[in-house]
């Protein structure tokens, strides 16, 4: 296993302390054990860290740019997803998670690697942008830095990189509309591909029923809509799945609890070591490579540690891949680890996150979704075996009612609304009922959503968390139907039943 390259400078030695724990969290993810994510998060830091050095030495072009490179972070990311590639042709796909697997010998992996024009619409788009403001909106969109941390990252003044930030986001949706455009595509996303463009751009423009379906079945269509949509709170799951690809939904999930314990009682006031060691499972008491990246690292890994404690919080599959990865949290190679008793139990407080506690499931188990849908974010979750984890830290609802509305249903498909009275003010709100008949649940807005079997959950938004004592809540969804689609039922809020209009 190679070491770490060694930092050429003291700027180097900081970006190293910056990126390490991204990579190494999403290296986990991919691994079915900490040494092991440790082994693929050093070949691939190495890796993207090689790719990075020699773009920066490439000659500039005509055009007095550089040639296009995502930031530094997704650079590494990237790595880590080509490294487990390798792995998997060299005869080393044992190490990886079993789903990853199956999507390295997808066609979905093949689009990252294939024609540079069907590649994910958000990988093209932030790769187009200058590095600078891709960086931005990767830090903020997906590792959730606060501004402040930004700012100083890339050098910002403090007071006005709210607005920078606002017009990056903008940027970026120009550019994935232009990659947009310019994908082969057939006739009928063609057709909608203005409209698309004209329905993204404000929150109070109504998507035509003929688009909804379209988007309902067109993975390329429905990618593009989600990059379009800077409303909505859909734009960091576009990012993270478009361009990681496998895993970037639950990826986006750890790094938003890593930013919490950074920001919270988590954080170490200092860099000292009095506060001791991570604990750690047994058969990891090997020690790790040379102190390259200090004190910054100690940090970094109490963050990690916590953001792979299982907790609920994720959507769809992406969930199931957080909420039930009950691995120990990986080492940093920088550190002397201590062997452990083999037989000590894991044990995860889930007090460190905005959630409540998940339900157990399989261990090790991972299913993450890769592809972004419509405008779903990484916040709702199920348990794997079809247990609601714990609702948002919320008053349960005393009382409530619900009006479910079929709006439009054709072969294959219908579109409905769910609106809900509820008579105690709410400061976070879970949704779930159960469908008959097998429909799926596709797409969902103003509410982010999972399904178990017919179990379907819809979690609030971001922005509408707060319901007024006797007030509503209300959002809306396409789905998928055969045979029959008669109404759900046993819906309840909260975990409270709520009676059917």
């Amino acid at each position: 296993m190679p070491d770490l390259p060694t930092p050429q400078d003291a700027a180097e030695a900081a970006l190293f302390s910056e990126c390490w724990d991204a990579v190494l969290s999403y290296a986990d993810l991919c691994t079915s054990g900490s040494l092991t994510a440790n082994q693929l998060a050093t070949e691939a830091f190495t890796l993207g860290m090689r790719e990075a050095r020699e773009a920066d030495f490439a000659p500039v072009r005509s055009s007095g740019r550089r040639a296009a490179r995502l930031p530094m972070i997704p650079l590494l990311l990237t790595a880590v997803r080509n490294t487990a590639a390798t792995w998997e042709a060299g005869g080393l796909g044992h190490k990886l998670d079993p789903d990853l697997r199956l999507w390295l010998n997808s066609e979905k992996a093949a689009r990252y690697t294939g024609p540079p024009l069907q590649r994910p619409v958000a990988l093209r788009g932030l790769r187009d942008m200058q590095e600078a403001d891709a960086s931005l909106l990767w830090l903020a969109e997906v590792e959730a830095l606060p501004l402040s941390s930004v700012a100083r990252r890339l050098g910002l003044d403090q007071s006005v990189v709210t607005q920078e930030l606002e017009q990056v986001r903008g940027l970026f949706r120009d550019r994935c509309h232009r990659a947009h455009l310019d994908t082969p595509m057939e006739a009928e996303c063609r057709s909608y591909a203005r409209l698309l463009d004209a329905v993204t751009r404000s929150s109070a423009a109504d998507t035509p029923d003929d688009l909804s379906r379209h988007l309902a079945t067109c993975v390329q269509c429905a990618e593009a809509a989600a990059c379009l949509r800077l409303h909505g709170g859909g734009l960091p799951a576009a990012l993270a799945g478009g361009v990681i690809g496998w895993g970037g939904l639950a990826y986006l999930e750890r790094r938003r609890r890593a930013a919490e314990v950074r920001l919270g009682a988590g954080r170490p006031a200092t860099a000292d070591n009095d506060g001791g060691e991570p604990k750690e499972s047994g058969g990891r008491g090997k020690v790790l490579r040379h102190g390259l990246l200090g004190a910054a690292v100690l940090i970094s890994l109490v963050a990690l540690g916590v953001s792979m404690m299982p907790m609920g919080g994720g959507s769809g599959d992406d969930t199931a891949a957080a909420s039930h990865d009950d691995r120990q949290p990986v080492a940093d190679p920088t550190a002397a680890v201590p062997s452990a008793d083999p037989a000590a139990t894991h044990t995860a407080s889930a007090s460190a996150a905005p959630s409540s506690s998940a339900t157990a499931g399989k261990p090790g188990h991972k299913n993450p979704d890769p592809e972004p849908q419509g405008t779903s974010s990484a916040t709702a979750s199920t348990g794997h075996h079809g247990t609601a984890s714990a609702g948002p830290t919320a008053h349960a609802a005393a009382g409530c009612q619900v009006s479910y509305d079929l709006v439009n249903q054709w072969t294959d498909g219908f579109q409905s609304t769910v609106t809900v009275t509820t008579t105690q003010a709410l400061t976070g709100w879970r949704v779930q009922w159960s469908f008959r008949d097998g429909q799926k649940v596709t797409q969902m807005w103003d509410a982010t959503v999972s399904q178990n079997g017919g179990r379907v959950t819809a979690d609030a938004a971001d922005y509408n968390q707060s319901v007024a004592a006797n007030g509503t809540l209300s959002f809306g969804f396409l789905g998928t139907w055969s045979g029959s689609n008669s109404a759900p039922y046993a819906f309840t809020l909260n975990g409270a039943s709520c009676s059917l209009n």
